[in-house]
């Protein structure tokens, strides 16, 4: 890969006879048994690709965007929303169930289409491409999040080992800390942020590569459904306050962790005193994210999701308000690790939580609730940078964006609580 200051990076024939050699012998030599451990590892990396980097790399390259003036901070906010709208709609089309085909395709086309368009992020100038460029990449990392867990999933029940789903979900956050390392590095020897996008869809596809050797293709034996799908009673359970306070706090969490998760490493690089910490802040959120699933399975376990919901969005709303309130760069990353230590929890404990609450009503409520979280989930992340873009334009600051998004959290955790 040809890296300069001054020129957007291309990438040639020459440059790809350097990258593989020892890559795609080491991605031979994975294994093809389909052990549930094999299994998990090749969920591990997809999610890796898609979510850790195709969604969210956006994040650390930010910073070098806007320093070169390709985006302004209203516009970045934009761009951000827009993959999150592609991520809505991805998750809705994924969950439909009159969507042809078998899960393994539709997650190995989502990662092809998020390295497509990592790689042609660095193509792109005008503000309408990235727009559009970035919906797309939202709805192939949906797809690939909706599909490998289906698949991955349902082989770890049938295996028995269904706990090893944590590993399956670790997968975004290892792919968040791959991505902050694969960043710094490249900003060291000086790449321009086309290379970073570059960058970022080479890595995309070797992962790629090695997911579809991890998880082989197998016959899909389609749950057997004896007649039409039985009338689903409103349930009292199901049309229940509680659940009515899930949606509106899963909302809120959607909004008050993504102003952070979207612009930590620009604040970070545009404040003096915390410069020195923008090579580490994104590693740490994605260090911290990797074991978050098993971490809150555990204190659910013993509080109940509800309450750990609760406690998870204290602790994110603690971290949120350090990255704005201190220019102590220890204290700047512990609010990055409260961060990744809590956002994929929460969203984990939100989808338990909301199926128990919609079970009562049967199968197809259950679908029902997951799609409705779902939606307003993506709701309050489109919100979320939009709205961080625009006041940071009138105040020169995301202090102001990062505390309303830090008191959403509070209303969230108040609302399950009760």
């Amino acid at each position: 890969m040809t890296l300069t200051n001054g020129h957007a990076t291309v990438l040639n024939p020459t440059d790809l006879n350097r990258i593989p050699g020892a890559v795609v012998v080491a991605i031979r030599m994975l294994p093809t048994h389909r052990s549930p451990e094999t299994l998990a590892l090749g969920g591990l990396l997809a999610l890796a690709a898609a979510m850790g980097i195709g969604r969210f790399v956006y994040t650390p390259i930010l910073p070098f965007m806007l320093e070169a003036k390709s985006l302004s901070a209203a516009d970045a906010g934009l761009v951000a929303a827009a993959n999150f709208l592609g991520y809505l709609v991805g998750a809705l089309a994924g969950a439909a169930r009159s969507l042809p085909g078998n899960p393994r395709t539709w997650f190995l086309g989502g990662l092809l289409a998020s390295a497509l368009t990592s790689a042609a992020m660095a193509a792109a100038s005008e503000l309408s491409f990235f727009l559009v460029i970035r919906f797309a990449s939202g709805v192939a990392s949906a797809f690939v999040l909706v599909f490998s867990t289906t698949l991955v999933l349902e082989r770890l029940n049938v295996a028995g080992r269904p706990q090893l789903s944590a590993l399956h979900f670790a997968g975004v956050g290892c792919g968040i800390a791959f991505s902050a390392l694969l960043i710094a590095g490249l900003e060291r020897l000086g790449s321009t942020w086309q290379g970073l996008w570059l960058a970022s869809g080479v890595a995309t596809m070797l992962l790629l590569l090695a997911a579809a050797r991890l998880v082989p293709a197998h016959a899909h034996q389609n749950v057997s459904q004896t007649g039409e799908a039985r009338p689903v009673e409103a349930d009292r359970g199901f049309l229940s306050g509680a659940l009515i306070r899930l949606v509106l706090a899963y909302g809120l969490f959607g909004f008050g962790y993504v102003i952070t998760a979207t612009f930590v490493s620009s604040i970070a690089r545009t404040t003096p005193d915390l410069q020195a910490s923008e090579p580490f802040v994104w590693l740490i959120v994605g260090l911290s994210a990797a074991p978050s699933i098993y971490l809150w399975n555990m204190v659910a376990l013993k509080t109940g999701a509800r309450r750990a919901f609760a406690a998870a969005c204290v602790l994110e709303a603690i971290g949120v308000a350090l990255t704005v309130l201190t220019t102590s760069p220890i204290l700047f990353l512990f609010g990055s690790a409260l961060l990744g230590l809590t956002f994929m929890g929460i969203t984990a404990l939100g989808l338990m939580e909301g199926r128990r609450l919609a079970s009562k009503a049967g199968p197809a409520a259950i679908r029902q609730m997951l799609a409705v979280l779902t939606a307003s989930f993506s709701l309050g992340q489109v919100a979320g940078p939009w709205l961080a873009g625009r006041l940071y334009t009138v105040t020169g600051s995301f202090e102001l964006p990062s505390l309303a998004a830090a008191a959403a959290l509070l209303v969230a955790a108040a609302l399950v609580v009760r």
